[in-house]
């Protein structure tokens, strides 16, 4: 019997318009008051996974920036936290910089109304759009190696999926479990996005963690997703679901892939199936 359900947003629960379909906004609510434990899955930052889910009209625990930080919508209480350490993060920034490369930095600094820091304008071309002109959430500095606040969520790098790829394996090469860190590729920003985090910030190392606070085991839970940052949790859950739009490393792990795609209610329309509602 499943008793724990983690979505992910974009490319799963959100259409390609960033909207929630009615299909999935109505399951959601029903599964809420049939008495699963939902929880959102993202690599979004807390603040804009809570303005997105707003009208499913229940509280739900939100795993942000891919599980780096947990928070109930509820009352927004920190329930896991995981920083990046700060030397770490500046030799991070500092062997970026040698290839070029230019991060956004997302923190946890949500009751400040900060959830970004730059360094550039916000529309610098190496950014590739990832801070909207409407961004409000976000400060700018003079210099990364000049931050010292102890809340580092995630390095985000925008840019050529071949160029973040060799970052990306050439850092996990060179400072081995200091970084945990995925491309992405399932975006409108850019060709990829390069993640990099605590060496145990994951999806599925929170999920895991939190699960086990609510006593559920990992056979109970059901998770579903679409790109990179969700093989682990898809791999390893009871149940591991991809949508029929996921990338092909996260079908090769999936117990399942949807009949249809996030476009088409996807979710919804596997979910009622598997649970028989």
């Amino acid at each position: 019997m499943y008793k724990l359900i983690a979505i992910d947003l974009d490319g799963t629960l959100l259409n390609d318009e960033k909207d929630i379909p009615s299909d999935n906004i109505q399951l959601l609510r029903e599964l809420i008051d049939r008495g699963y434990e939902v929880v959102i899955a993202t690599g979004r930052r807390y603040w804009s996974a809570k303005q997105l889910i707003k009208d499913i009209g229940r509280p739900i625990v939100i795993l942000a920036n891919n599980g780096n930080v947990v928070r109930n919508t509820k009352n927004d209480q920190i329930i896991i936290k995981k920083y990046l350490d700060l030397a770490d993060f500046k030799t991070l920034v500092k062997e970026g910089k040698k290839r070029g490369l230019d991060p956004i930095i997302h923190v946890d600094q949500y009751d400040k109304g900060i959830d970004l820091i730059i360094e550039m304008d916000r529309s610098h071309k190496n950014y590739y759009n990832y801070v909207s002109q409407s961004e409000e959430r976000y400060k700018k500095v003079k210099s990364y190696l000049e931050i010292n606040e102890d809340s580092i969520l995630a390095v985000v790098y925008a840019g050529r999926k071949e160029e973040l790829v060799n970052f990306h394996l050439d850092i996990n090469k060179r400072y081995p479990n200091r970084y945990n860190s995925h491309v992405i590729e399932n975006i409108v920003v850019a060709e990829a996005l390069l993640e990099i985090m605590n060496p145990l910030g994951c999806k599925w190392l929170s999920l895991s963690e939190y699960a086990k606070e609510k006593g559920i085991a990992e056979e109970e839970i059901i998770t579903i997703g679409d790109d990179n940052n969700d093989a682990e949790m898809i791999k390893n859950a009871g149940c591991g679901i991809a949508m029929k739009n996921a990338s092909e490393g996260v079908k090769q792990v999936a117990d399942i892939i949807t009949e249809k795609d996030n476009n088409e209610s996807g979710l919804s329309f596997e979910l009622r199936k598997i649970l028989d509602l």
